[in-house]
């Protein structure tokens, strides 16, 4: 296994990687909207979203793969009021339509509105 880690998405906030590449597979860690930049959580459903879909990318590029060859989601939301807006945003970086679950969960990291974790054919 190979440990997956770039400073173009956040670092983990807890015990666990970016990701890993294993079996001719990437495993992402659940992206949350912060910027890797600043740190800071932009406002909004949208602006979050956006984020996280680039942090993931940026952990799928670090691994040598991208959203294309993405094979299964799985997205999480604080508001299920928000899918409309979510999905908007997520089908710009999922193009190929990769198999999905979304679920709206209690309370995510930080207060986020949303988080994304993907697996990819590396």
């Amino acid at each position: 296994m190979q440990v997956i880690s770039t400073d173009k998405a956040p670092g983990a906030i807890g015990p666990y990687s970016q990701g890993f590449v294993t079996n001719g597979f990437v495993f992402t860690s659940g992206q949350i909207g912060i910027d890797p930049a600043t740190g800071a959580v932009p406002e909004g459903i949208a602006a979050q979203a956006e984020q996280s879909c680039k942090n993931v990318c940026a952990i799928l590029a670090a691994a040598g793969t991208s959203a294309e060859k993405v094979v299964k989601t799985t997205c999480f939301l604080a508001d299920m009021g928000d899918f409309g807006v979510f999905n908007e945003i997520y089908a710009r970086y999922f193009t190929g339509k990769p198999a999905r679950s979304c679920v709206a969960v209690r309370t995510l990291p930080k207060g986020v509105l949303c988080e994304v974790e993907a697996i990819a054919e590396a």
